[in-house]
């Protein structure tokens, strides 16, 4: 196995079992990793990759296959997959099968209570990370803002969100 299918390897292994609430609360680590540390893809390239696999059908967590692909071709791709999805899954078989024998437990409550904000911090760190690399300015920095809180406090369409946006954007220039 080559070094850069080591690496994919270790990483994608290591992130798997941090990927509590889903693999958005690993983004900013991947990112740092794929984009400082290895400089398998740039910065714009992964918000690519990121934005790619948000927009395509299955767990957002695909995005390791991107990366992997671009790091070490199919055989990177390959490697990402199976680091990123076989230690988790085989993590989660097994907790299961206690967790469900933990059912009438008093702890089991109060552990599903604590990791629900360990969940929503990994979230918003992921995308104050995403926002860091493609922010520049006030402008944008204030349509995000703008639009991150019509999107939290009304029940208006993420594509209308998205449109006003762009709109505005147009509008006043970036």
């Amino acid at each position: 196995m080559t070094p850069v299918l080591l690496q994919l390897l270790a990483l994608f292994a290591g992130l798997s079992m941090l990927a509590f609430g889903g693999g958005t609360g690993i983004i900013p680590d991947m990112q740092r990793a794929a984009v400082d540390h290895y400089r398998w893809v740039t910065e714009h390239e992964f918000l690519d990759m990121f934005a790619i696999s948000r927009a395509a059908p299955g767990p957002g967590s695909l995005i390791v296959v991107l990366v992997g692909l671009k790091a070490a071709g199919l055989a990177g791709a390959a490697v990402s997959f199976l680091a990123m999805f076989a230690p988790s899954c085989v993590a989660v078989h097994i907790v299961a099968r206690f967790w469900q024998r933990a059912a009438a437990s008093p702890w089991r409550a109060v552990v599903e209570r604590a990791l629900a904000p360990v969940a929503v911090g990994l979230t918003v760190a992921s995308g104050l990370s995403l926002m860091r690399g493609t922010e520049h300015g006030w402008l944008p920095w204030g349509v995000t803002i703008a639009a991150t809180a019509a999107f939290a406090l009304t029940e208006i369409s993420p594509i209308l969100l998205l449109a006003g946006g762009a709109v505005v954007l147009l509008v006043v220039g970036t």
